[in-house]
């Protein structure tokens, strides 16, 4: 519960998007136990919050093209990460770094 009022403060910037990254998959089907260095390295991750949007060089408002509740496509690399309470970690993305949203 605190985790969630500590994310709903956190309130993103601009084109900012928070996002929580899918958890490492640490078991197959079968059981066994996958070591932290044989991981993959998790490429996809849900929005939690995203910022009011971007303007162009005109100064129109550019609202955001996604929203909270979507499941998103990551690079490998980039981001910011934001530890809030009860370790959770979160990270901060501009919305052009974000590679795709997944449909269901």
């Amino acid at each position: 519960m605190a985790a969630a009022a500590a994310v709903k403060r956190l309130i993103p910037l601009f084109d900012r998007v928070l996002i929580q990254r899918a958890e490492a998959l640490t078991k197959t089907k079968g059981g066994i136990v996958i070591p932290e260095k044989a991981q993959g390295k998790v490429l996809r991750g849900t929005v939690v919050a995203i910022g009011p949007g971007s303007r162009n060089d005109k100064g129109e408002h550019i609202p955001p093209s996604i929203k909270v509740g979507d499941v998103v496509l990551l690079p490998e690399y980039g981001g910011t990460k934001v530890e809030l309470e009860e370790n959770k970690e979160f990270h901060l993305f501009r919305e052009s770094d974000i590679l795709a949203k997944l449909e269901a």
